[in-house]
């Protein structure tokens, strides 16, 4: 699953509610420690907290793929 899909579940899961942001935040870190590049996006989501659930939707938006 390449990262613009598993972003399109993610802002789903947080506009419908069955997704948290700390859900996000945990998948941006394991991505980060795999990816053989490091892109903003991830860094992004990785700082946020798990109450910002609007920036990490905003963040999500921005992942191209």
């Amino acid at each position: 699953m390449n990262y613009r899909t598993k972003a399109e579940y993610y802002i789903q899961g947080i506009t419908q509610g069955f997704v948290e942001a700390s859900e996000v935040i945990a998948w941006a870190d394991e991505v980060i420690v795999a990816a053989p590049k490091t892109e903003d996006w991830m860094i992004e989501i990785s700082t946020c907290g798990p109450d910002d659930r609007m920036v990490v939707l905003s963040h999500l938006n921005t992942i191209k793929g």
